[in-house]
């Protein structure tokens, strides 16, 4: 989709230093998918709780343990 937008120079420029990235089309893309993920993480959290699961593998193979 091509559409005008007015983007602060300011902000595109370092979030390509940040990211390497070259083009603004490519820097909008990684934006936009990392907002949507973002999002969806926050949208997750406020199903389950306020903070990530911190289980570690061991924590798993604990309670796997535990279960026979």
């Amino acid at each position: 989709m091509r559409a005008t937008i007015d983007i602060d120079d300011r902000l595109v420029e370092e979030a390509k230093k940040l990211t390497a990235i070259k083009t603004k089309k490519e820097l909008l893309n990684l934006s936009l998918k990392e907002l949507i993920r973002k999002k969806r993480l926050e949208h997750l959290l406020s199903l389950y709780g306020t903070s990530p699961i911190d289980t570690t593998l061991k924590d798993i193979e604990r309670l796997r343990k535990d279960e026979l």
